[in-house]
């Protein structure tokens, strides 16, 4: 297939971009076409949201580009969240019922050089600042910021077990940051289940909108079935008994996220803890496919690591990275197509970078994100599973950066200058592609 790496300096690639696109969208067009039309939709409004949409261009580029001088063999291979940006992080509750800032999506999930976290985290903080009317010299300044937190918080789990523990909350975060943390930790159970479901004289059920459509009865009995490879996906020790995970209710949910949008979601009612309507849980059933990291490491985490399940990648990312995990993170497959679930909680917060409109709001949001990778780094390493990563990454990232903090910082300033240049040039040739109507998916 034609590929046309970026070269130091970026330039216009438009017949090249509208491939990636169509490529990688095209086989979801049978299933659910009007969610790509909503992704192209979504991708057209901003650089940023095309970059949230397009992970796989980023990791086509970082296939043909020279590797990092502070990568070494030991961190070569750390397991990464894949698709860093601002919004992949935001407030919620976890399963100890701390209320937190942390990660919320793992479907990148993957084994990678840990600096292509930090590399795509500082291109999204780039664009998103540009957004908001930061000058050339400012933004500079507030990816100087993440990467401090980052390095500072690596160093600080170096030759300790404070990652084991560690969780942002409201007494050690101030700003948006902490606003969200408090309005998640606000919400309640009951007004989440008013939002998306009704009690009828049969009990509780899904309403029906725009973006909850029923499914039909073959699609239903097929979710039903696969039920009980789900709750065996979960380990003994965290499983609630069978009645638990009573299914009540399906509906096909349309609309959400950006990146994924074109594959099957679904929410799924299921009893809870009891027979009272007013427990009653959602999970959100996703349609998994291969990282688009594996693109530029391809093997680097070996298929059979989790048993040849994209589903159980993504499971298994999230419980490597969080504290405290959701005990409802499962997979299971439905017609041949893997999924990932996750209970739908009710006490989240999803981060908005346009709630942030200063330099100041900015470098306070992103020294927390910041905080939040350095943990999943370090969290996501032997202390998971040493038969897959045996390294303590905190230390081996740590020791790669060493006393250069300066040079490291300088080239991921650098990489996002120019590679935030790039996506708007990407961007640019999408929007003309889209307006003309295009065939993109």
């Amino acid at each position: 297939m034609l590929h046309q790496p970026i070269a130091q300096a970026a330039a216009p690639r438009a017949p090249w971009v509208e491939s990636e696109v169509y490529q990688f969208n095209h086989p979801f067009a049978a299933q659910l076409p009007q969610e790509l039309a909503t992704k192209m939709q979504k991708m057209a409004v901003s650089p940023f949201a095309f970059y949230r949409g397009t992970a796989h261009i980023f990791y086509r580029d970082l296939a043909a580009m020279p590797m990092s001088r502070f990568v070494t063999y030991s961190n070569t291979a750390v397991w990464l969240e894949g698709d860093m940006h601002l919004q992949n992080m935001g407030a919620f509750r976890d399963s100890s019922g701390n209320n937190v800032f942390d990660t919320t999506d793992f479907d990148e999930g993957y084994l990678g050089p840990y600096i292509w976290d930090v590399q795509r985290m500082a291109v999204g903080i780039m664009l998103a600042a540009k957004e908001r009317g930061l000058s050339a010299g400012d933004r500079q300044d507030v990816v100087r910021a993440f990467l401090d937190a980052y390095i500072n918080k690596l160093n600080d789990f170096k030759g300790s077990d404070e990652e084991k523990s560690y969780r942002l909350d409201t007494n050690n975060t101030s700003g948006y940051v902490k606003d969200l943390i408090q309005k998640a930790s606000g919400q309640t159970r009951s007004d989440f289940l008013d939002k998306y479901t009704t009690v009828t004289s049969a009990g509780r059920v899904f309403k029906t909108s725009s973006e909850l459509q029923p499914v039909s009865n073959s699609v239903y009995s097929s979710i039903a079935s696969a039920m009980s490879s789900y709750v065996a996906s979960i380990s003994s020790s965290k499983r609630y008994s069978s009645s638990y995970y009573t299914l009540k209710d399906v509906r096909l949910k349309l609309g959400s996220g950006t990146g994924s949008l074109g594959r099957y979601r679904y929410f799924l009612l299921i009893e809870g803890p009891s027979s009272a309507g007013s427990d009653d849980r959602i999970l959100e059933m996703k349609q998994e496919v291969a990282s688009a990291v594996s693109i530029a490491a391809p093997e680097r985490l070996p298929a059979s690591t989790y048993s040849y399940h994209q589903g159980k990648r993504v499971a298994m990312t999230l419980k490597a990275m969080l504290n405290n995990a959701d005990v409802l993170v499962g997979y299971t497959t439905v017609n041949n197509i893997p999924y990932m679930i996750r209970e739908k909680s009710p006490y989240q917060a999803d981060f908005d970078y346009l709630r942030l409109s200063s330099k100041s709001q900015f470098i306070d949001a992103v020294t927390y994100q910041g905080k939040v990778l350095a943990k999943n780094h370090a969290l996501a390493d032997k202390d998971y599973d040493p038969s897959i990563m045996p390294y303590s990454e905190d230390k081996e990232i740590s020791d790669a950066i060493g006393t250069n903090k300066s040079g490291f910082k300088d080239e991921i300033v650098n990489f996002a200058v120019d590679y935030a240049a790039q996506v708007e040039y990407d961007y640019t040739s999408f929007v003309n592609a889209y307006n003309r109507g295009a065939i993109l998916y």
